[in-house]
Formats: C-alpha cells, sequence, structure tokens
C-alpha cells in the first residue's frame, strides 16, 4: 500500500507544482518567446482550465477503461505536454502544450486518489491518505521559489523538462505497482452532465483567477459568477433526474461525505489563502526581498512535513470530531496571530508560529481528505471521488481569491492607497480567523464516533 500511495503522491506532486512553478519565471519566458509576462500568464490560467475541465471524467474512464490504464496513460499525456512545454518557441505553443498538460493532470488526481481508495484497507487509509495530502499541501509553497531558482540558474525550460525523467518512471512504476481493476460497469457516458459541469467549471475557475488578478474586472467576474451558478444548478438538476449520471448525488445523503464537501470546503477555502497572503505580507508589509520572504513561508512546509507521522496517532486518539473541531480553533489562533506580525517580530517567533500553522493545516487537510470516504461504500467510491476532486480544485482556487478580495476590501475601508498597508494586512488576518473559527461549529455537527471505523487498528473491531 505505501509503495501505490507513494507513487501517487509523487503524481500529484508534478501536478500541483506545475500550477504555480512558471508563475516566478514568466519575465524570462517571454523575453525568450517574443512575448510580455502578462501575455504568459494565460499559460497558468489554460493550465488551471484544463485541470478544471477534466476532472470530472476522470471517474468514468476509471470505470470504463480500468483506472490502471487511465493512471499510466493520464502520466504519459502529462510528461509528453512537458516536453512540448520545454520546446515551445511561441506564447500560442507554449498555451497548447499546456493544456495538454493540464488533461493529464486532471486525470491523475482523480484516478489516482481512486486507487488507493480501492487498493487500502480502511485500517491503513489514514496513512496513506496523509500522504497524498502533502504534495497539495507543499507544491504551492515551493513552486515559486523552485521556479524562479531554476530559471535564474539553469533556463526556463528545465522547469518543464525536469518532470521527464520522473515522468517516464512513473509510468514504468506503474505499470509495475498498480493492479488492475477493470470494472463490470459499462454505463454510458453522461454527455449533458459533462457539458453543464464544464461550463460550471470553466465559468468558475475563470472568475476566481480574474479575482485574484491585480486589475480585477469585477464586471467580467460578476458575468462569469452569473453563468457558472446558472450551470451549477442546471447540472445539480439534471445529475437528480439522469439514470447515469456523471457523479451520484446520493453520496451527499453521507452525513461525513456531506460535512466535508460542505463546512470542509469553506475550510480548506481558509487555509488556502494563507500561501496567497504571507508572501505579500512579508514583502509589502515588512518590505523583504521575494527570497527572504520565501524562506520564511517555507517554514509552513516545515510544519506541514513534521506533524506528518503523528497525523494517524493523534486521530486514533481523540477521533475526528475532537480532532477537526480543535485543530480549526488552532489554525483561527494562528491567523490571529498573523495580524500581530510586524517588521520588528523576531524571526524566531515568526518560524515558531508559521511551523505551528503548516503543523495545523497538515492536520486539517488530512483529516477532511480521509474523512470523505470513510463511510462510502465501495460501489460509489469512484462518483465520491470525483466530487471530492472537483471541490478540492476550486478550494484552492476560492482561497486565493477569498484572500484577495479580503485585502482590497479591507484597503477601501481603511481608505488605504493601491499598495496594502501593514494594517491592512493585520485586518485581513482578523476577518480569516474569525471566519475559521465559526467554520468550527460545522464539525460539531459530526457524531462523536464519525470515522471511526478508520481509527481501528488491524485485528480490532
Amino acid at each position: 500500500m505505501s509503495h501505490l500511495a507513494l507513487l501517487v503522491a509523487s503524481a500529484f506532486f508534478m501536478e500541483y507544482l506545475d500550477g504555480s512553478i512558471i508563475a516566478t519565471a514568466l519575465p524570462r519566458m517571454a523575453l525568450s518567446l517574443g512575448g510580455t509576462a502578462v501575455d504568459l500568464h494565460i499559460g497558468i490560467s489554460a493550465y488551471l482550465l484544463a485541470v478544471a475541465v477534466f476532472i470530472l471524467p476522470g471517474g468514468w474512464a476509471s470505470e470504463r477503461f480500468g483506472a490502471r490504464r487511465v493512471f499510466t496513460s493520464a502520466v504519459a499525456v502529462f510528461t509528453l505536454g512537458s516536453v512540448l512545454c520545454g520546446a515551445s518557441n511561441s506564447v500560442g505553443e507554449l498555451v497548447a502544450a499546456r493544456v495538454l498538460q493540464g488533461i493529464g493532470g486532471a486525470m491523475m488526481v482523480p484516478v489516482g486518489r481512486l486507487i488507493v481508495l480501492r487498493t487500502t484497507e480502511k485500517h491503513d487509509l489514514m496513512r496513506a491518505v496523509a500522504l497524498l495530502t502533502w504534495p497539495a499541501l507543499t507544491a504551492p509553497l515551493l513552486g515559486p521559489p523552485l521556479g524562479g531558482l531554476i530559471s535564474e540558474q539553469f533556463s526556463w525550460r528545465w522547469i518543464f523538462f525536469i518532470n521527464v525523467p520522473l515522468g517516464v518512471i512513473g509510468v514504468g512504476l506503474a505499470l509495475w505497482l498498480v493492479p488492475r481493476m477493470v470494472s463490470t460497469l459499462h454505463k454510458p457516458f453522461d454527455g449533458r452532465g459533462f457539458v453543464l459541469g464544464t461550463i460550471f467549471l470553466l465559468c468558475g475557475t475563470a472568475a476566481l483567477d480574474q479575482m485574484g488578478d491585480n486589475a480585477v474586472s469585477w464586471r467580467t467576474v460578476a458575468a462569469l459568477a452569473g453563468i457558472a451558478a446558472a450551470a451549477c444548478w442546471l447540472f445539480v438538476a439534471h445529475i437528480r433526474r439522469s439514470p447515469h449520471p456523471l457523479v451520484n448525488p446520493a453520496n451527499f445523503s453521507i452525513p461525513t461525505f456531506r460535512m466535508v464537501m460542505l463546512g470542509g470546503t469553506f475550510m480548506r477555502t481558509l487555509i488556502s489563502a494563507m500561501p496567497f497572503l504571507l508572501p505579500l505580507l512579508f514583502q509589502l508589509g515588512f518590505g523583504l526581498d521575494p527570497f527572504h520572504a520565501g524562506l520564511l513561508v517555507l517554514s509552513l512546509f516545515a510544519g506541514n512535513i513534521g506533524i506528518k507521522p503523528l497525523t494517524t496517532p493523534i486521530l486514533r486518539r481523540w477521533g475526528f470530531r475532537s480532532v477537526m473541531v480543535g485543530n480549526a480553533l488552532l489554525q483561527s489562533v494562528t491567523m490571529l496571530a498573523c495580524a500581530a506580525l510586524t517588521p520588528a517580530t523576531p524571526t524566531v517567533a515568526i518560524v515558531v508560529l508559521l511551523v505551528i500553522s503548516g503543523a495545523s493545516r497538515s492536520m486539517q487537510f488530512t483529516s477532511l481528505s480521509t474523512l470523505a470516504f470513510a463511510d462510502v461504500p465501495q460501489p460509489s467510491m469512484s462518483s465520491a471521488n470525483t466530487l471530492f476532486s472537483v471541490a478540492f480544485q476550486l478550494a484552492i482556487g476560492l482561497g486565493v481569491a477569498l484572500g484577495a478580495v479580503t485585502l482590497q476590501a479591507m484597503g477601501h475601508v481603511l481608505g488605504d492607497g493601491e499598495t496594502p498597508s501593514l494594517a491592512v494586512f493585520h485586518g485581513t488576518f482578523v476577518v480569516l480567523a474569525l471566519l475559521m473559527a465559526i467554520s468550527a461549529l460545522d464539525g460539531l455537527r459530526l457524531a462523536k464516533d464519525a470515522g471511526a471505523v478508520l481509527a481501528q487498528r488491524p485485528g480490532k473491531g
């Protein structure tokens, strides 16, 4: 189990890393390709949009063609996309290659998680999911500084070429480690559901991308959000009456899954705002250069990794409900503490705070990602996994958007200029801390023994 989970986690890391690694390399890429950094930003957006769209059919494809075949093909497509990205000689070629990369990455995530869910015993699920969550936590932190380092010391093309040996090894290991899981269920593809879901995800992701932009057009955001909301409503109405829906809405009748999809998505959104806000705080509020600001933010990474060996024992000792409620309150406290940071705060104190915040962040992601599938029966696992993957992807985008919007709103409230002051950052962290404390109430709705089957050790229960 651990080797298979590690393989899937490595594939996840490549996918999540590519969503953020080119951000700091855009100026050098623009110089090489004859465009501007603004022109090349579409490369980031194209990748995120492709991932958002092609997550939806991942579950159906794994059922129809076999998870092993789809996962291996996805890694191969992602690797091919990486080769084409590195070999691009124009903005158009890069964007097309990024879309191909996004298609492969989108299929890797839900299908890879489904493989682990179907091959792991319940008592080992917490450990397996802990391995699967670290890429989503660490890749957004490592991506920007790593992209800057590679583009400065070598060439921006190596940002993509570095994926090639990893992808080739990944394909070989997938063929070796992933068992054949051919389903006898060959339901027809829900084309109408896919189209409606695609419109919802495309417009929703585009709106979030706009909201995270400095030159945001609120008229465009409102139009995109309106189309997304209408498509979402039509999508929900369709899957409720379709005999073969793309995803099964019956999963929402499971209390643990419903909590993770609703309240849990709100928690992940708040947590995902921190890696966006902290670098801005250290650069604009403290006056640090990007390199030193990045070093401080890496303290979150240390907390993410450091808590991993303790995640399973903690959940087994105190249970999901207590851990998730207590951890949400701890995350709220760390956000509130960030509102007290100033340039005069000792570096050691900042590092300790961020390590604690990173550990709490990791603990909550792992708890939510594990609890989501605690009570889902195997026949419904593929559909539940697709829904979870979509919610997970949207929560990351929502986090950036929420951070940007709250920062702008606080600037208007305090009558600040275009560049946020330290007071604006402090006010933003206070708002997030209050929202996180409120989100803890949702965890209280869980039964005291929620997820207890996952906490059983082998031979017990």
